[in-house]
This record gives C-alpha cells, structure tokens and sequence, in this order.
C-alpha cells in the first residue's frame, strides 16, 4: 500500500557533457528532419485526402485493317460495341462455316480411335467440340460427337490484320471527387488533332495503338497472331490547395498477360456464333474463334486539400515526438557511460515523509515562527517557515 500511494514528479539535470549533448541534438535534428520531409512536404499530413474517386469512361476506336482479304471496319473489329471501358481489338478471325445440329467426327489426334473403346475414356470430356457419342468413326479414325457439326479446326493458319497497330483509340474519363465535390475530365476543345506523345503531348487522349505497344515491349507479331491483354491506367493526383486547372491525369500502360506468357493458355480469344435459318426453317451457325487485344481502362485517384484538424495532430506529433531524444540520452548515460551510477543518484531521489518532516522540525535551542500571508483572494495559502538559531 505503501509503494502505490506514492507521487513521482520529474527532476532536471543539467548534464554538461560534449557528447551526451551531441547525441541529443542528433535525434532531435533527425525527428525533425523527418517531420518536415517526410510527413508534411512528401506525404502532405497537413491535408485531408479524397481516394473515393467516381468515374465514368467512354471509349472509340478507329482505323481500317485487311482480314482474310476483307476490309474491317470498327463494327467487324470491336467487340463489345458499346465502347465501355473494357473493350477487344480482333486481330484474326478463325471461321467455321454451315454448322448444323447433328454428328460428326470429333478434329485432334487426342480423340483417334480404331474401336468404340478408345472413345469410352473421353465421354465426360469437356475438350471436345460437342458431346462423346463414344462411338469411333472407323472410317477416319475419331471419336464422333454429337452437337454443331462439322467441327472447328482451329489449327488453320490465317494471317493477322497487321493494321491494327495504326488504329488510335479515344477514351474520354470523367471524375468525380465527393468529399470536395470536384468534377474534372480529361478532354478539352483541342483533342481532334492531337496524338498522345509522352514529351510534345502527355494529356491527349487520342492513343495509338503501336505506341502503347512499344511502351510495354510487346512483340506485336505475337500479339497479332495469340491475342493479350493491355492496361491503360488513368491516375488523378490533384492537389485542391492551387488551381483547379492544374488537377489532370497522367497516362501509363501495363502488360497484363505478362504472368501467362509461358502457360499452356497464352494470349486472348473467344468465340462468337452468327446464327441463320435455312428455307425450311432448319438452323445453322457461323462460328467465330476471334484472338484479340483486349484493353482495360483502370481509373484511380486522389485529391487533397489542406484541412486544420490533420494539420494540428500532425504537429503535436512532431512537438512530442521529440523528446525522444530524452530518452535515448537517458539509455546511454544510464547505461553505457562510465559515470552511470553518479548520473542515477542525482536524477533518481526519494524522499519519505519521514524525511520531509525532519526537515522542518527545529532543533532545541531554535525558535520557529510561522506566518501566513495577508488574507486576500489571491493568497495561495502556503505557508512561510523560518527558523531562528
């Protein structure tokens, strides 16, 4: 009980010591230091920071390419058409003509058979072109199937559409930050005649194709003949405490597929059918297997402006923060100096009551007085001892 109803008050020490003092200096200059480089002029503290960006993205692409000896336009070579902010350039097309529901030879050497046997093994394939009959078609040695038939052959060699690298594409971002409820958009009344250029012109919007591809490093050959995927990053960094004009995005590009490149599933494609009728009302398909470059527009963002409350916090930090260099000079003249017990006698003392009353006891032979200051609204009510000898 005795060692809880106790009070501990601090003691200042003047120790006059070269390196000591050295020490003190440094880690207040490094606290410092980083308070103003880092927390406030890099990091920006004294601002309250905006990162629920909303944004919206139209995108159009134009240009002409050959494919299979026909001219494409953007409606033959966009998909989806909507012009979203994620959108496919088709670089070859692989086509299936005058498929029809029935059965048929199932096309790859996996599926060869020379007895119904061999086609027992593959009937809950899901690599097939239809369902496994698990029937072999000895006449030219498969495995049959049931579905749209004949099936694709998707191993013919067809050239791609090498124009692609000249189409430019036009994306048009519009944001919106809620909490300073800031709208900005990345286009102006001069884009119709300007082209992306990262030194003459970084904040057009009119890209071309082959010059996102050269930032990336992407072989275009490849990427015409397997498909990929590409990232336009849209980055907003606004600073709201200057002039709302300067608030405008910066443009960067990545090589999304980069991870897959040495997978068994390389590049991008999908399929797409064109259904028809015949005269007697019977159904049948083109089907389509398109490899494509596919964009993917991602927009972030952040806005800041100077606010008190962050500003406030911050520089009490720093102002506490840096009497740490107290506590570092404390562990070393504690502990690593050779005067350590000299420095733990004078900054650590107790005193009992015990003591504090021997103190004020006179001794015989003395006389002691007390008085009190004059009665007043201002009198603390301390009391002034003075002993006589």
């Amino acid at each position: 009980m005795t060692s809880f109803l106790t009070y501990e008050t601090n003691k200042s020490v003047v120790v006059k010591s070269w390196s000591v003092g050295i020490i003190n200096r440094l880690v207040q200059l490094m606290i410092i230091s980083y308070f103003v480089g880092y927390v406030f002029l890099y990091e920006r503290a004294y601002q309250v920071a905006d990162t629920a960006i909303e944004s919206s993205v139209i995108t159009k692409v134009k240009g002409f390419g050959k494919l299979n000896n026909v001219v494409m336009d953007v409606a033959d070579y966009i998909y989806p058409p909507q012009g979203e902010g994620v959108f496919s350039i088709i670089t070859k097309i692989i086509t299936t003509h005058n498929q029809f529901q029935g059965t048929c030879s199932e096309i790859g050497d996996s599926f060869n058979c020379s007895t119904n046997a061999d086609c027992a093994k593959h009937l809950s394939s899901v690599q097939a072109n239809g369902i496994i009959t698990g029937v072999c078609n000895t006449s030219c040695g498969s495995c049959e199937i049931e579905g749209w038939c004949p099936a694709e052959n998707d191993q013919v060699q067809i050239e791609p559409m090498a124009e692609f690298v000249n189409f430019t594409i036009y994306i048009k971002n519009s944001i919106r930050f809620p909490l300073f409820s800031v709208t900005r958009g990345n286009f102006n009344s001069t884009i119709k005649n300007c082209i992306n250029n990262k030194l003459t012109d970084p904040f057009c919007p009119i890209f071309r194709v082959g010059d996102i591809l050269t930032e990336v490093n992407q072989n275009v050959t490849t990427l015409a003949n397997n498909g990929g995927e590409i990232g336009i990053v849209i980055e907003w960094r606004c600073n709201l405490d200057q002039d709302v004009d300067l608030c405008v995005p910066s443009y960067s590009f990545t090589k999304l597929n980069a991870p897959f490149e040495n997978y068994v599933s390389k590049g991008y494609n999908f399929r797409f059918a064109k259904y028809y009728k015949t005269a007697d009302g019977t159904d049948f398909r083109s089907l389509h297997k398109a490899y494509a470059v596919r964009f993917d527009v991602m927009v972030t963002g952040t806005a800041r402006k100077f606010s008190l409350i962050p500003t406030v916090i911050n520089v009490i930090a720093a102002l506490t923060s840096i009497g740490m260099g107290t506590v570092v000079c404390d562990l070393v003249l504690l502990n690593c100096l050779k005067g350590a017990e000299q420095y733990k006698k004078k900054k650590f003392e107790e005193v009992s009551e015990a003591q504090i009353l021997a103190s004020i006891t006179p001794s015989p032979g003395s006389q002691m007085s007390v008085r009190r200051g004059h009665d007043s609204c201002c009198d603390s009510g301390a009391i002034s001892l003075s002993v006589n000898y």
